[in-house]
């Protein structure tokens, strides 16, 4: 199976949907290629019943998701966002036998990063039911926009806020993870995860430095793709760069 042909898993994050991953999708060109682009349970409609969205029952379904793709297919490459992008690196550490290859934009499993404000918030038990409380989607799709997401997108993810489902699932997954803080579980793990992988980043993300890109990718010895003129969803932002940059490493696989 060629690179181009091998099938494709993308997973969006935090605030996010499927939407997102809509201008880099075009950019991709994939043609007949089988691609996957599944919302997160609970982000686009209700919580499946018993379904605990903590970040472990993520990565389980994540799994699910990777092996059906690879069931019909063959090893798949998994392409992770923020959240997703987390979600990605722990699929590929559990089932390397499920991932041909993992990138991910704008999130790593790092040991020393302690998480940006929001999600500190989002982990405090009333504090973060107050943020949820009085957050608006209109204020959402402004700060999207002003992060670069294009305007129809951010309009769109801002409406699924408006779901309460979305937002006890995001504030279950953050606790799940205290916050964002993966030193003490998923981090311990990291040699587990396969050497065919890549990070993209846009330079100006504010919630996720690009030190930490850096230190990841010098510490594991990872491909780093610097998208400048871009913030934490350059994926969208900055499509083309975004695209060539994973063409070029599935090429060189």
């Amino acid at each position: 199976m060629t690179g181009g042909m091998t099938a494709k898993l993308f997973l969006h994050g935090v605030p996010d949907s499927p939407a997102i991953w809509s201008p880099l999708l075009d950019a991709l060109a994939l043609g007949d290629t089988p691609v996957a682009v599944p919302a997160l349970p609970g982000f686009t409609g209700p919580l499946p019943a018993g379904f605990a969205a903590t970040k472990d029952a993520y990565a389980d379904w994540a799994t699910g998701e990777a092996a059906a793709l690879a069931a019909q297919h063959g090893p798949v490459d998994i392409v992770g966002h923020d959240w997703g992008a987390l979600i990605a690196q722990r699929v590929a550490m559990l089932r390397p036998d499920l991932i041909r290859s993992w990138a991910v934009s704008n999130a790593v499993i790092d040991p020393d990063y302690r998480g940006h404000r929001v999600a500190r918030i989002w982990n405090t038990p009333l504090l973060g039911e107050a943020f949820m409380a009085i957050s608006r989607p209109g204020a959402l799709a402004r700060g999207l926009i002003d992060q670069g997401v294009p305007a129809d997108i951010a309009q769109e993810e801002a409406a699924q806020w408006a779901l309460k489902d979305k937002r006890r699932a995001i504030l279950k997954l953050y606790r799940s993870a205290h916050g964002l803080s993966f030193a003490h579980d998923w981090a311990l793990d990291l040699d587990r995860l396969p050497s065919a992988g890549m990070l993209v980043w846009g330079a100006g993300d504010p919630y996720v430095e690009l030190s930490v890109a850096q230190r990841f990718a010098a510490n594991r010895a990872m491909p780093l793709t610097i998208i400048g003129d871009a913030g934490h969803w350059a994926i969208a932002q900055r499509p083309h760069a975004v695209a060539a940059a994973l063409h070029a490493f599935w090429n060189s696989l």
